[in-house]
């Protein structure tokens, strides 16, 4: 079966990049339009892929800037202040997945799929690495009758630079929002100055210092497990594996309580982990929504609505995909927590 190209607004960067390379992991002969703000990096990252078009995005016009051209799907690698990447995507009836918002600033995003409930699928894709944390940490807590208290710590390596457009996200986000949406005892609330510094324990056990993070992760994983509270924090520096001698690496420790299905106290710990950092593991989880929402798998297309990363990635294929390009979620001791 042949599809339309799928749309990576942003395509020419790291992440753009690393998306390619994951679709292109299991769908060799998929096309792709890779839009920038630049023409000639577009086009050579569309030569570098090969299978793809360059073209420059230009969000003053309906089309974008690709005209006619028929589309699979909207991927928009980049904060998109304009909702232009939504409104063309609605227009053509094709799913919109954008992963740069801040949880603080999806009420138009919210409101766009409110006015065309039925237009397109609409992914908010704001998620740590757009999976990385909600997949495993859900797929953990099938081990537990009831969960408690999730706490989510990610450790970013000071060498793990993503490009100028992930930079001017991060300091987008932390420019307009210091606080951190966190749930605790079954509150949402905001942690601010010292109550949003903490410590955690990286995957070797070294304490990390850290700050509470706005990630939807933390209102998706709430939801989902009905747990009373939960906090991300997100800390920079050496990643356990640089610390032995190797490449950087991404890692997350996911610490979930509750009780077992006995009724017993039952507390876990583990780590997921990717050896090539923050950038693969991002497109990994982008190119599997890609594949599900457009149905490249064989089966039908996800329907229109409004969905977490998580409600679409089947969990099975996530670790499995995962497990594929050496990465893992590893159990840790409890004695090493924070």
């Amino acid at each position: 079966m042949s599809f339309n190209p799928v749309l990576l607004l942003g395509g020419s960067g790291a992440i753009g990049r690393q998306t390619a390379r994951a679709l292109r992991a299991t769908y060799p002969d998929l096309p792709l339009l890779i839009g920038g703000r630049d023409l000639a990096r577009a086009q050579n990252a569309a030569a570098e892929m090969g299978g793809a078009e360059g073209f420059v995005i230009d969000t003053a016009s309906a089309d974008l800037g690709v005209g006619e051209q028929n589309v699979s799907a909207v991927v928009v690698l980049y904060k998109d202040h304009s909702l232009a990447t939504l409104r063309f995507a609605q227009s053509r009836g094709v799913p919109h997945l954008s992963i740069s918002s801040g949880v603080f600033e999806i009420a138009p995003e919210v409101a766009s799929f409110m006015q065309a409930p039925a237009a397109s699928a609409m992914v908010l894709g704001y998620e740590w690495l757009v999976g990385a944390t909600t997949v495993p940490a859900l797929e953990l807590s099938k081990s537990f009758s009831q969960v408690h208290e999730i706490r989510i710590g990610a450790l970013v390596d000071e060498e793990d630079v993503g490009g100028p457009a992930v930079a001017a996200d991060f300091e987008h986000l932390n420019h307009l929002l210091p606080a951190a949406l966190t749930r605790r005892d079954g509150v949402y609330l905001w942690r601010e100055g010292n109550d949003a510094k903490t410590l955690f324990s990286a995957l070797d056990g070294t304490k990390t210092e850290a700050s509470g993070f706005s990630s939807i992760d933390v209102v998706g994983l709430a939801t989902a497990t009905g747990a009373q509270s939960v906090q991300f924090n997100l800390g920079s520096g050496i990643s356990s594996s640089r610390r032995k001698g190797g490449a950087f690496s991404t890692e997350i420790i996911l610490e979930l309580t509750g009780r077992d299905h006995t009724g017993e106290p039952l507390s876990t710990r583990h780590a997921v982990v990717h050896p090539g950092g923050a950038a693969p593991l991002t497109g990994m989880g982008i190119a599997l929504l890609v594949e599900r929402l457009v149905g490249l798998d064989g089966m039908p297309p996800v329907a229109p609505g409004l969905y977490f990363p998580w409600q679409i990635l089947n969990a099975s294929r996530y670790l499995a995909r995962l497990a594929q390009e050496g990465g893992q979620v590893l159990e840790l001791p409890l004695s090493q927590g924070a």
